[in-house]
């Protein structure tokens, strides 16, 4: 089926077979998984929350570190269990690992029916009628083809406060530890006019906030229009009417320019908030991870940009137990969070990816020291993140609501600044703007009480 007939379908309610996607890893799998979904619901399948219930279930992975793998690896070999009892199931695994490992996943898996990778998702189709008609096996895990086309399936995010869109897809840089170049292929920028589309599609169905998705996103750039860089786009995005809020990720050091910097001092959609992995504090592992800047450049952007919008909230990746990484290495990694001090990290025990530069290096950590550099780095910056909350009890901060907090008994919403703030209300829903009056604190999230809608 080409993809010029998706738009001809109508959905038949009484034909209709039910798909049901495991969505594993970060926010661009999140994007593919409601892409894929889109295209299900364009060729007569309907969504279900019950893979007991499902005719066809795929599995959306990520292969950046090994535990995000295991985990992918463990729920479909719980999956596949289904399909020994219901010969009729389809069972998919799609993502960086189906591009990672290929044809090999079948070897391990002998019931999984395809494999497709991560720039194969609009042969879904082709590769559904494939396997009913043939009954084969099919892998597609191409490289060369060119990113999603746009689709919009309508209704489908109606009822959602957030929504992503991806603006570019592949990796230049070459980290000496990240497998993402070689799972999701060079860097290729989608048009402006797609994503603006898509943007304004998303708040047609009542999405109040949006995150731009790019393995770089820094490094946007459309030749179309005269040339659009990632600065320019976001101005194009901040025009959009009914729109509230724009966030980005994820972000490298050595692209982040002045001119994106300026961004958040001048466009009022744009959150006060950047997530921009700095991984070491060591000049010298910088320099083994191939990170293409110093601990002195990183620390003069965060400078920057807190001269531009005082109120910037900064999260960060890092990563512990790099091969090579001494003791003052560590430190120097300690002392750059504490000087920095931001407001979250996200921190992981390095580990091989195969076929990257890293995983060829000799001089590796044992895991019982990984572990415990971890633990003092987590808790040097528990310390941090809870001394920074308490300074906002006593103070009102901006809140979108997104729906239910975990208890059930109270609303659950983020500020600008991308912390969680539950509260108690009985005249808020999802999507409101609510000023809330934070009355105490803790690591991962606030609590207070609301004042009014905006």
């Amino acid at each position: 089926m080409i993809f010029s007939d998706l738009q001809k379908l109508e959905v038949n309610p009484l034909l209709s077979r039910r798909y049901y996607i495991a969505t594993m890893g970060c926010q661009m799998n999140e994007y593919d998984s409601d892409y894929l979904g889109q295209l299900l619901l364009a060729s007569g399948y309907v969504n279900t929350s019950d893979p007991l219930g499902a005719d066809l279930i795929i599995v959306n992975t990520c292969a950046v570190r090994e535990k995000a793998e295991q985990k992918a690896f463990s729920l479909l070999g719980r999956l596949v269990i289904l399909k020994r009892k219901n010969p009729h199931l389809i069972i998919g695994m799609m993502g960086c690992i189906a591009q990672k490992d290929g044809a090999g996943l079948f070897k391990r898996f002998p019931d999984l029916d395809f494999v497709m990778g991560t720039r194969e998702i609009e042969r879904i189709h082709e590769i559904l009628e494939t396997k009913e008609t043939t009954g084969e096996r099919i892998i597609a895990t191409d490289l060369d083809t060119k990113p999603l086309l746009s689709y919009h399936h309508e209704g489908y995010f109606k009822g959602r406060v957030k929504g992503y869109i991806s603006i570019m897809q592949g990796c230049n840089n070459f980290c000496s530890y990240c497998i993402v170049p070689y799972v999701r292929g060079r860097e290729f920028s989608l048009p402006p006019g797609k994503i603006i589309s898509e943007a304004e599609n998303l708040v047609s169905q009542g999405v109040k906030e949006i995150t731009l998705l790019g393995q770089n996103v820094n490094s946007y750039y459309s030749e179309q229009e005269s040339g659009v860089d990632f600065p320019g786009l976001l101005r194009r995005v901040n025009r959009i009417d009914g729109l509230k809020r724009i966030r980005f990720t994820t972000s490298h050091p050595k692209d982040l320019s002045e001119k994106l910097i300026r961004c958040f001092g001048e466009l009022e959609k744009l959150c006060p908030h950047i997530h921009l992995p700095f991984q070491s504090g060591s000049d010298r592992i910088l320099k083994r991870m191939n990170r293409g800047y110093t601990r002195e450049k990183y620390i003069g952007l965060i400078q920057r940009l807190r001269e531009v919008q005082e109120n910037v909230a900064v999260t960060s990746d890092v990563i512990v137990g790099f091969p090579g990484e001494t003791i003052k290495d560590f430190q120097m990694t300690l002392d750059l969070i504490q000087k920095i001090g931001f407001d979250n990290l996200f921190s992981f025990i390095y580990s091989d990816r195969m076929g990257t530069a890293a995983a060829r290096m000799a001089d590796k950590l044992d895991d019982e020291e990984k572990s415990s550099r971890l633990a003092l780095l987590q808790k040097t910056q528990q310390g941090i993140t809870l001394a920074k909350n308490k300074l906002l009890a006593g103070h009102e901060v901006e809140v979108l609501v997104e729906g239910l907090s975990k208890r059930k008994t109270q609303l659950t919403g983020r500020t600008d600044t991308n912390k969680v703030v539950n509260f108690v209300s009985h005249s808020n829903e999802p999507g409101d703007l609510v000023n809330v009056m934070i009355e105490d604190a803790f690591v991962n999230s606030l609590r207070g009480t609301p004042n009014k809608r905006i």
